[in-house]
C-alpha cells in the first residue's frame, strides 16, 4: 500500500482528543501515553516553549493565563485566544493539537500521515464544520471526511446488523452533549435527527463542584478564593476535576488542598469530604435538562421511546452511575456501554478510515465483562426484609479494566462482623445467581446506628476479580482475589452450581420438615432428664427455648433461605444445650437473634 493511502480517524475533543488506525487486522487507538488520549490543551510556557496535551494541563495550574483549554466550545466563532502576546484563532489552536495527534500516528505506523477522517458532533453548524475542516488543513491534512460523531460511535459499537436497528447514541463529553437518533440498515447509518447542547458537558459538572469547593472555603476561612490569584482557582478546579472523575467509582472522595492562600503569615487549607450521593444532588438538574434534548431528538425523528433498540452511551461524562440510571428509568430502551466511552468515537472514525483504505473491517473488538459481578445485602424484595438482595457493582458489558465502588450498612446496631458474599448474575435474588467467592470483615467498630462499608471491586483483562470490604470510619479492610472470575464455567462448575441451588431450594421439601422434626424430637426427649446445670447456663438455656419458641412460630411464612438458616441454628442451638457448650450455645444464640431481628422487621 501506497503511504500516501494512509488515512487516520481523529476525534477532536473538547477535553481530550485522540487518533486511530488500521493496526494488526483493525482499528486500534494510537499514542504513547497508556490512556491513548491527548489532553486538549494548548500553552506556552514562561521561557517562550509550546506546550500540547499534558505538558499544559499541568501547566494550567500554575499559569492559566498561558493555556487555553475546551477550545471545541469556541470552533465557528470569531473569537480569538491571546498566548505570550500572540493571538490565536480556534481552528489555530486546535490544529496545533491536531498536529500532535498526527506525530502520534506517525511514530506507531512508522509512515507519513496526510490524510484524516475527523468527528464532529452531529449538531455542529456549517460553520463548525468548515472551522474543524480549516483546523485539519492547518495541521498539514486532507480531510477526506467530516464524519458526525454519533454515526462513528454506531461504527464502533458494531451495530450494522442485517436487520434495521433504531439507535439512540447519547454523547456527553467534556464540553458537549449530543443525542442522536440512527438508523442503522446494513451498511447504511443515517443519523434521523439530533439535538443537544454545545454548552454542556464535564466542564460544568465540575464548575458546580468548583463552587461548592469554594463556598466551604469561604464559610470557614472567610475569604473568597475567586479574589485571589489565578492559580489557587485552578488548582481547585484541577481537585474538581478528580473528584469528579473518582465518583463515577468511588462513592466517596476526600479533596485536600494544603496552603491554598495564607492569612497573617498562617497557610490556610481545604478539607472537605464528598459523596457521590451530594454530587449527583448538585448536577442532577443539568443531567435532567439532557431528557429534553432526548425526548426532542425522537420526536423530530419520528420515534417513540419504545421503537428503541439500544442507547449507546458516548463520552467520558457518561461514566458517571447517575446517567445509565437515569435512562434506563425515564426511556427504558437497553443501555449498552461495552466500549471504552473515551475512545469509541476514534475508533469509530478509524473503522472508517480503514475502510476508505480499501480494508474490510466489520466493528472494533473490544474486552469487556461478560458478566455482572456484586455482594448480596439486607434489603427489601416482593415487600419485605431479605437478607439475599443482589445489585451488582460491576455490571455485565462493561469495558476492561474496571473498577467501581458502592456502599452498604451494618444490619444492625454494634455489629462487629460482617459476611461478605460475591455474585455472578443478574437475578435481583443473589442466591439464584453464581457464588464466585466469599470472606469476612472482622474487629468493626460496634456502634448505634449503622456502620457504613465501601465494597470496591476491580476486574483486569486477564478476568482477575479484586473485592475489597472498607469500614469507611476506620479504614478496616479485607479482601479477596478471585481468578478467573470471567471465565466460562465448565459443565462440572455448573453442575456444582445447581447442585447448590437444588440445596438453597429443596425440590422436596416436605423431606426437610420430617427432618426438621426428627431434631425437634431428639431435644424434646433430652430434656426430660436433665443434668444439673451452672446457674449462668441455666439462664442461657431459658432465653434459648424462648427464641425457639418464637423462631417457630414465623416458619411458615418465612423464605426458604430464611427457614433454613432458622433450622441450622436450632440444630446448633440443639446440640450446644445437650453437650453443655456455654459458648457455642451464646454464639448461636446472638445469631438466631439478629436473624429474628431482620425476618420481623424491626
Amino acid at each position: 500500500m501506497n503511504v500516501k493511502d494512509c488515512i487516520v480517524g481523529i476525534d477532536l475533543g473538547t477535553t481530550n482528543s485522540e487518533v486511530a488506525a488500521f493496526v494488526d487486522g483493525q482499528p486500534q487507538v494510537l499514542g504513547p501515553d497508556p490512556s491513548k488520549m491527548l489532553a486538549s490543551c494548548v500553552g506556552i510556557s514562561p521561557t517562550g516553549e509550546m506546550l500540547i496535551g499534558d505538558a499544559a494541563r499541568n501547566q494550567h495550574l500554575i499559569y492559566p493565563d498561558r493555556t487555553i483549554r475546551s477550545v471545541k466550545r469556541k470552533m465557528g466563532s470569531d473569537e480569538v485566544f491571546t498566548l505570550d502576546g500572540k493571538t490565536f484563532s480556534p481552528p489555530e489552536i486546535s490544529a496545533l493539537i491536531l498536529r500532535e495527534l498526527v506525530q502520534w500516528a506517525q511514530e506507531a505506523l512508522q509512515c507519513p500521515v496526510q490524510k484524516a477522517v475527523i468527528t464532529v458532533p452531529a449538531y455542529f453548524s456549517d460553520a463548525q464544520r468548515q472551522a474543524t475542516r480549516e483546523a485539519g488543513e492547518l495541521a498539514g491534512l486532507e480531510v477526506v471526511r467530516i464524519l458526525n460523531e454519533p454515526t462513528a460511535a454506531s461504527l464502533a459499537y458494531g451495530c450494522n446488523d442485517p436487520s434495521q436497528r433504531t439507535v439512540m447514541v447519547y454523547d456527553l463529553g467534556g464540553g458537549t452533549f449530543d443525542v442522536s437518533i440512527v438508523s442503522i440498515e446494513g451498511d447504511v447509518t443515517e443519523v434521523l435527527a439530533s439535538h443537544g447542547n454545545n454548552q454542556l458537558g464535564g466542564d460544568d459538572f465540575d464548575q458546580l463542584l468548583l463552587d461548592r469547593l469554594l463556598e466551604t472555603f469561604q464559610k470557614e476561612h472567610h475569604i473568597d478564593l475567586k479574589d485571589r490569584q489565578p492559580s489557587v482557582y485552578s488548582r481547585l478546579r484541577w481537585a474538581a476535576e478528580e473528584a469528579k472523575k473518582r465518583l463515577s467509582s468511588e462513592t466517596h472522595v476526600r479533596i485536600r488542598e494544603e496552603a491554598l492562600v495564607s492569612e497573617k503569615g498562617k497557610p490556610l487549607h481545604l478539607d472537605i469530604e464528598i459523596g457521590r450521593s451530594d454530587f449527583e444532588e448538585m448536577i442532577r438538574a443539568l443531567v435532567d435538562s439532557t431528557l429534553e434534548s432526548v425526548f426532542q431528538a425522537l420526536d423530530d425523528a419520528g420515534k417513540r421511546a419504545d421503537e428503541l433498540d439500544v442507547i449507546l452511551l458516548v463520552g467520558g461524562s457518561t461514566r458517571m452511575p447517575l446517567i445509565r440510571d437515569m435512562l434506563e428509568e425515564r426511556v427504558g430502551a437497553t443501555v449498552r456501554q461495552d466500549v471504552h466511552p473515551d475512545l469509541c468515537v476514534a475508533l469509530g472514525a478509524g473503522l472508517l478510515a480503514s475502510r476508505l483504505q480499501g480494508h474490510d473491517v466489520d466493528r472494533v473488538l473490544v474486552d469487556i465483562s461478560p458478566y455482572s459481578f456484586g455482594p448480596s445485602y439486607l434489603g427489601v424484595q416482593a415487600g419485605r426484609q431479605y437478607r439475599h438482595c443482589y445489585h451488582p457493582i460491576i455490571k455485565r458489558n462493561t469495558p476492561l479494566p474496571i473498577t467501581r465502588t458502592d456502599r452498604y450498612f451494618t444490619a444492625g446496631p454494634y455489629q462487629k462482623r460482617v459476611e461478605i458474599e460475591i455474585f455472578q448474575g443478574e437475578d435481583p435474588d443473589a442466591l439464584k445467581n453464581l457464588l464466585v467467592g466469599k470472606f469476612n470483615v472482622e474487629g468493626l467498630t460496634p456502634v448505634a446506628e449503622e456502620n457504613e462499608v465501601l465494597c470496591r471491586m476491580s476486574l483486569d483483562l486477564d478476568g482477575i476479580l479484586k473485592v475489597e470490604a472498607v469500614e469507611k470510619r476506620t479504614g478496616l479492610s479485607k479482601h479477596i482475589t478471585i481468578n478467573d472470575a470471567i471465565k466460562t464455567k465448565s459443565p462440572e462448575e455448573m453442575a456444582r452450581a445447581r447442585a447448590r441451588l437444588e440445596q438453597l431450594y429443596p425440590a422436596h421439601a416436605g423431606e426437610d420438615a420430617a427432618e426438621y422434626d426428627t431434631i425437634e424430637a431428639q431435644f424434646e426427649e433430652s430434656k426430660e432428664s436433665p443434668t444439673p446445670l451452672d446457674p449462668q447456663l441455666t439462664a442461657r438455656i431459658r432465653e434459648a427455648e424462648s427464641l425457639l419458641d418464637r423462631s417457630r412460630a414465623l416458619l411458615d411464612g418465612m423464605h426458604d433461605d430464611d427457614k433454613e438458616e432458622i433450622i441450622d441454628l436450632h440444630e446448633r442451638i440443639q446440640e450446644a444445650i445437650v453437650a453443655q457448650e456455654q459458648e457455642t450455645l451464646c454464639s448461636a444464640i446472638n445469631e438466631l437473634k439478629e436473624l429474628l431481628f431482620f425476618i420481623e422487621g424491626k
